[in-house]
């Protein structure tokens, strides 16, 4: 093999994780895919060796300076690489959990929409609407007049807003000037003080450059004071108007305040408002003025342009009736406000002197209560002191109470302010929920800044349209010759990236969406699509299966997008499982031939043509139509109940109402964002969980669930890990280490040294190994070179100390039956029933190949779920069962989708229901039952297209599933009539 060649990548020797020495010639500036069973070792050649070799390489070139800045990377094991281009990988694991970062943000796209607004934006008033233009130093003066006499006004001049730095130079300027005040950071100070200000942090400094109260003959002070500060801070001045409470303009400008939207508080002595006063933005009927249009004031991000209510996240966290007092029939004493336990002496006193108040008893049923008792229970009077009388704990006397009633509402936030440790506060969470900011109404910013438009819409509006609607919003946007040329640049930048999001199958989405909600899937396309963006060349792009997620209907413009990376110049490499990825791939590395212990090596290795003609190769007998799955030839008609939820209107979801046949396998399909998640996920889970299973879980908007009765639980079964700690393995999890750990803990030998159980635990002392803590390696740092990980000197990687190794069961220990896969376990435990069965239930959904100890974070999204579904299936079946999956086929080969398959079936035949969100056209035709949303994503989307078996969905003229399915159906019919 010719190891220097500039048109391909030589692999030689590769033995990361199960590779098994592979040597591989992989074609640059090509599309090349990369299949074979799960765990066969394909996320081990394409992330763990060639991107793993391509970043670390590019770090050596760095300054050992650099690089102690940077993520330390490990050398892959292997022998010699050549033909690297830098690398840039594209993976599933969705980083944005931030409730603060949107899909906006991370294209990127946001921060062009900023400064688009700051540079061609009209602002508006936020109190009138009014169109707000430049403010003359004589309409300052005029409005600061026109307020009542007597109030106190501090004239500010902000020379310093929010920038890092001493700024000692401004301040020893202010001083020469003569100024004697400032307010730094909100504090008044006294320049002749030593200052002192933290350079690393953000400040801001407003000069006091005049006190004074109004009266009719103060206009030439003023006029002097207004025109010092306006050239002080370049055209902006702040001014503080106080009125206190014993005034004679306190009146007045309470009325000024509550014209204006904006609430007084009663109990202060006096009223302190900040006026804002600039000679470029100002309205002149409110006398209202916007700070100079910058990107940082359409932040959500930044205190200058995020909501002061919610500080930019559109939702706060407060007390929901609902959940307080679920059950309106309950009176108090019946336990129907569930956050005061009415047993106790102190609350039961408390609420039996509201209810005298009021005008009813703690026997009243909530649901009887007048408006006006039940406005007075929930939101009190903080005018009106309530008595009561308390009997203390000890029973030594009493104690009396002489104090407002707050409400609930009010006493609730009291009690949470006052909690004293998590636990306490934590309690009280659960009667919370997420609501939206009654300020911004969830647009998460300030009204100055939602004041200002383009094309008639403020930025928050543009946000709120989806990819589609975006694009055609800047196809008919009209600008003045200045704004085109202001904004030419800044134009192009946004036409192009929604473009990109447009090209990967990403049209529904809509700019203002969190980051958190996104798929694996999307969040993948979206990190493609920005890489579209960035037009580089010469690079190795590797990406995890970036079909996930989507409907086929779209896939032809997911791999449009990966062979135009491929035309500009690039190497790009996908892990995929997808046919028609797979078809068109340049060239085809197949590992096998099965996964862990039985994968990593190459079976087969050139064009998708020729990979189809090699036996050995399980990926090229699949797409040879050798290897298939069977179409079902009787579709089950379930047991004759069904689920019924009526009027979802969730998200997107446009008053849907389905019905679930019970006994079946039902697939929920549809193009990506037409609302599948959110029907099964977001309500049809939590609805059912929360009445059976008596869970507390959100639930999306619905009217009516029924036929609950059918079913005795609900179990969903997703791809998130099975532990978060290097110490979780998924004998852990399913349970079967306990029985093992027993079953060490009764041998004689055990029995005669006094060791239970817990003696053959890694997790405690005891039995460990304390060198090590029971992890088997010791981590070695090494400053800006990559952490070196070493076996414990001590229990050479074993884990436990001597004595407990020394207890043996058939000749093995602890540690060994820890190293066995779960194949040999199983044998090995054959003749103990309740430790095999469970064995062999992880057998069954093909995870036979992973160590018994295996460290669950090496387990890949698939692996996990295939882990839970075995931990429900070697529990005993009710057949009464509802079983609800998220894409299971994420990960999987077609093989061991077959066997998945196969498990899902079988849960199936003992009675249970399962219902599925699907993309595979394999796993659809093998349902009973479709339900099929769509026709488009987004606000497209949202409505029940077809419903029925695979051949009467296959039949509809308006489903994009229909037409797919009936060709696979078609397809397979006519392989039928070959053999």
């Amino acid at each position: 093999m010719n190891a220097f060649n500039d048109e391909k990548i030589v692999i030689q020797g590769a033995r990361e994780h199960n590779l098994k020495n592979i040597s591989v010639e992989i074609p640059r500036n090509k599309l090349v895919a990369i299949s074979g069973l799960s765990g066969s070792g394909k996320s081990s050649l394409a992330f763990d060796t060639l991107f793993a070799e391509g970043q670390r390489r590019y770090m050596e070139s760095l300054s050992s300076y650099a690089r102690q800045f940077l993520g330390r990377m490990d050398k892959p094991d292997v022998d010699l690489i050549t033909g690297l281009s830098p690398a840039i990988s594209i993976e599933q694991k969705t980083t944005h959990k931030n409730p603060r970062s949107t899909v906006g943000t991370v294209t990127e796209i946001y921060d062009y929409y900023r400064l688009l607004y700051a540079r061609i934006g009209k602002p508006h008033c936020p109190n009138c609407g009014r169109e707000i233009k430049e403010q003359s130093v004589d309409q300052i003066i005029e409005t600061i007049l026109s307020w009542s006499q007597g109030t106190k006004l501090t004239i500010l001049s902000p020379v310093i807003r929010g920038k890092k730095g001493e700024h000692q130079k401004v301040i020893d300027d202010a001083k020469k000037s003569g100024f004697a005040r400032a307010r730094i950071d909100g504090l008044m100070v006294e320049l002749e003080d030593s200052i002192k200000l933290d350079k690393q942090k953000k400040h801001t400094i407003e000069i006091v450059v005049d006190r004074i109260v109004l009266k009719p003959e103060i206009r030439k002070r003023l006029a002097d004071s207004v025109e010092t500060a306006l050239q002080s801070s370049n055209g902006v001045i702040i001014v503080l108007r106080r009125v206190n409470k014993t005034d004679e303009a306190y009146e007045n400008v309470v009325h000024e305040i509550s014209a204006k939207g904006k609430s007084v508080d009663s109990a202060a002595d006096f009223i302190e408002e900040e006026v804002f006063f600039s000679q470029k933005n100002a309205c002149p009927d409110c006398g209202i003025s916007i700070p100079e249009l910058q990107p940082r004031m359409f932040s959500f991000n930044n205190p200058f342009g995020a909501c002061p209510d919610c500080t930019g996240l559109g939702e706060k966290m407060e007390y929901d009736k609902n959940l307080i007092a679920p059950d309106s029939s309950l009176s108090f004493n019946e336990y129907g406000i569930q956050a005061y336990n009415p047993e106790s002496s102190w609350n039961h006193a408390m609420f039996e002197a509201v209810a005298n108040e009021a005008g009813f008893t703690l026997e009243t049923p909530l649901k009887d209560l007048t408006k006006k008792q039940t406005d007075f229970l929930w939101n009190g009077d903080a005018q009106k002191n309530i008595k009561w009388i308390y009997k203390k704990q000890s029973g030594e006397g009493t104690s009396s109470y002489n104090r407002p009633w707050l409400g609930i509402f009010g006493d609730l936030r009291r009690r949470y302010n006052e909690a004293w440790g998590e636990n306490a506060r934590e309690s009280l969470e659960k009667f919370m929920s997420h609501k939206e900011c009654a300020s911004c109404h969830g647009k998460r910013l300030r009204p100055e800044s939602l004041g200002v438009t383009v094309g008639g819409k403020n930025i928050w509006d543009l946000t709120e349209f989806s990819v589609t609607e975006t694009i055609d919003f800047f196809e008919k946007l009209e600008l003045s010759e200045t704004e085109k040329k202001i904004s030419a640049q800044i134009l192009k930048e946004i036409k192009s990236r929604l473009s990109f999001l447009k090209n990967v199958g990403l049209e529904y989405l809509t700019l203002q969406r969190s980051a958190a909600t996104l798929s694996g899937g999307e969040a993948q396309r979206i990190r493609l699509s920005t890489q579209i963006g960035s037009g580089l060349t010469g690079v190795m792009y590797i990406l995890d299966e970036p079909s996930i997620g989507l409907h086929q209907r779209d896939n032809q413009r997911l791999i449009d997008s990966l062979l135009y990376l491929r035309n500009l110049g690039n190497t790009v490499i996908v892990v995929e499982h997808d046919e028609q990825t797979l078809l068109t791939a340049d060239y085809l590395v197949d590992i096998g031939p099965g996964a862990g212990v039985h994968g990593g090596k190459i079976m087969a290795a050139g064009t998708p043509q020729e990979v189809m003609k090699i036996p050995e190769s399980l990926t090229g007998q699949y797409l040879a139509g050798k290897i298939r799955m069977e179409i079902p030839k009787q579709r089950r008609t379930g047991n004759g109940n069904f689920i019924k939820i009526q009027n979802v209107t969730e998200h997107n979801l446009k008053n849907v109402s389905v019905e679930i046949p019970l006994g079946t396998f039902t697939c929920i399909t549809g193009v990506s964002g037409s609302g599948k998640s959110t029907l099964l996920n977001d309500v049809l889970f939590p609805a059912i969980s929360n009445k059976i299973m008596k869970s507390e879980l959100p639930v999306g908007a619905y009217k009516k669930i029924s036929g609950l009765e059918n079913i005795d639980k609900v179990i969903s079964i997703d791809q998130s890990p099975i532990g978060r700690t290097p110490r979780s393995n998924p004998v852990t999890y399913i349970g079967v280490f306990d029985k093992i750990r027993e079953l060490y803990a009764s041998i004689p030998e055990a029995k005669a040294k006094g060791y239970k159980s817990g003696r053959f635990s890694f997790n405690v002392k005891g039995g460990r190994c304390e060198a090590c803590q029971g992890a088997g390696t010791l981590t070695i740092e090494m400053n800006f070179l990559p952490d070196v990980f070493i076996p414990c000197d001590v229990c050479h990687g074993k884990r436990f100390n001597q004595e407990t190794l020394d207890i043996l069961y058939k000749g093995k220990s602890i540690s060994d039956v820890l190293d066995m896969t779960i194949e040999e376990a199983a044998d090995f435990f054959a003749g103990i029933p309740h430790i095999a069965r469970k064995l062999e239930t992880l057998k069954s959904v093909g995870l036979g190949y992973i160590q018994l100890g295996q460290n669950a974070l090496t387990l890949s999204g698939g692996e996990a779920q295939r882990v839970k579904l075995a931990s429900e299936l070697s529990r005993p079946s009710t057949g009464k069962t509802l079983y609800i999956l998220d894409e299971p086929t994420t990960g999987l080969h077609f093989v061991d989708i077959k066997q998945l398959m196969s498990v899902i079936q079988k849960l199936v035949d003992k009675g249970n229901s399962v219902v599925m969100i699907e993309h595979n056209l394999d796993v659809i035709c093998q349902a009973d039952y479709l339900i099929d949303l769509g026709p488009e994503g987004g606000s497209g989307g949202g409505s029940v297209i077809a419903t029925g078996t695979p051949e009467e969905v296959a039949k509809s003229k308006e489903s994009y599933t229909g037409k797919y399915v009936s060709r696979l159906l078609e397809r397979e019919k006519e392989r039928d009539r070959l053999l």
